[in-house]
């Protein structure tokens, strides 16, 4: 049996959830003290759990604190496809050796969150790479036309520009709706770009004679620019970010996703309008910080960033390299030190003037540096080298 608490309950179906789809069934689930399976997916396309994939692992938590059993799907199979959703174009398939090289810390990113030894861990490839042609097409396809599948929004776009669609993305909701039969799916968890392929697991679960999952869908968080939270723009911040990081790159978010962040990131509501963006801001970084490396890391990081930003002093550490050379340009110098990716990066930091040396901006990318020991190098607002 699992705790009643209608109290926290209420808070459950309410905070982050855009949608719950059969809500009178999982309430009633919920109230008859059954432990329920409840599923959730990632598929390890890159190495980093950002603070957007951590939403559905807090609310999996809650779960957790109240009994119920938490299913997570490693989509170690479906990684190689890609999952289409919200996505302008085909992904590029990742390799084995990619995906085992992503997911390798994983559990001890998740394990921030969850309570690991409460969570059953599986791969779905155990089960997706057993299929056999037959059964994919009686049993999975032909539950779904092609105009079902067009209806989703992004391939609808995609369709009408003339940008092609993978067959295998067309597949991909079958294989996430199978997964949903093989662990016996009560209920799912998901972002609201995940609506149409949980969907399809309760279709599939029809197919197979099971009783369908109910469906949660959590509001999905922006990026520190307002876009999607994604890899590829580069907006991310991650739950094992170290504190320093972390804290400066919630302290660059936009100020109107101030609320949204206090809600979906942490476990506190805040009333914005009695007080400053800047100071709302701090309180947000100090609160996330703590969550995911404990109140003491969150006031050095505070005290940190303060002497930085406010006080235009330097790090109290920071990373540190030997350079033999005497004197080196200054756009290899920033590519040698890894404070900018290339040499066009590098000069467009400078054409930007994001570039200082010794604390003086540097407008010149032609320039040539002489090489002295304890000089301090610094990109974008940040990020730090000094020469040893």
């Amino acid at each position: 049996m699992t705790k009643i608490d209608s109290k926290k309950i209420e808070e459950i179906l309410t905070r982050g959830i855009e949608e719950i789809i059969e809500k009178e069934s999982l309430v009633r689930k919920l109230k008859s003290g059954k432990k329920l399976r409840i599923k959730h997916g990632i598929d390890p396309t890159g190495p980093v759990i950002h603070l957007g994939n951590a939403i559905p692992f807090w609310k999996l938590r809650e779960f957790q604190n109240l009994g119920h059993r938490i299913v997570l799907i490693i989509g170690d199979f479906t990684a190689r496809i890609g999952d289409p959703s919200n996505k302008e174009s085909m992904r590029q398939p990742l390799t084995k050796t990619k995906i085992e090289k992503n997911m390798k810390t994983y559990k001890t990113q998740i394990g921030k969150i969850l309570n690991l030894k409460k969570t059953e861990f599986v791969y779905n490839s155990k089960w997706l790479s057993k299929l056999n042609f037959l059964e994919i097409l009686t049993k999975l396809a032909n539950q779904f036309t092609v105009a079902q599948i067009l209806e989703r929004e992004n391939f609808m776009t995609r369709y009408k520009a003339g940008k092609p669609i993978g067959l295998p993305e067309f597949l991909y909701p079958l294989m996430q709706g199978y997964d949903s039969v093989i662990v016996k799916a009560d209920l799912e968890i998901g972002g609201t770009d995940q609506k149409f392929n949980m969907l399809a697991g309760r279709n599939i679960q029809r197919a197979y004679n099971q009783r369908t999952q109910d469906i949660m869908t959590l509001t999905l968080l922006p990026g520190t620019d307002g876009r999607k939270m994604s890899k590829s723009y580069g907006n991310i911040i991650g739950i094992a970010d170290e504190p320093n990081n972390m804290y400066g790159k919630i302290m660059s978010i936009k100020d109107e996703l101030i609320p949204q962040y206090f809600e979906l990131c942490t476990k506190k509501d805040f009333k914005i309008k009695k007080i400053n963006p800047r100071d709302a801001k701090a309180k947000l970084a100090y609160e996330i910080v703590s969550l995911y490396h404990g109140q003491k890391s969150a006031a050095e990081a505070e005290k940190e960033f303060n002497k930085i930003f406010k006080k235009k002093e330097l790090p109290s550490k920071m990373p540190t390299i030997s350079i033999a050379q005497k004197n080196i340009g200054i756009l290899d110098l920033l590519v040698k030190t890894k404070l900018a990716s290339s040499k066009s990066e590098a000069q467009r930091l400078i054409l930007q003037k994001g570039v200082k040396i010794n604390g003086e901006i540097q407008t010149d990318w032609k320039k040539t540096v002489n090489i002295k020991k304890g000089t301090v190098l610094q990109a974008g607002k940040r990020r730090f080298m000094k020469i040893i």
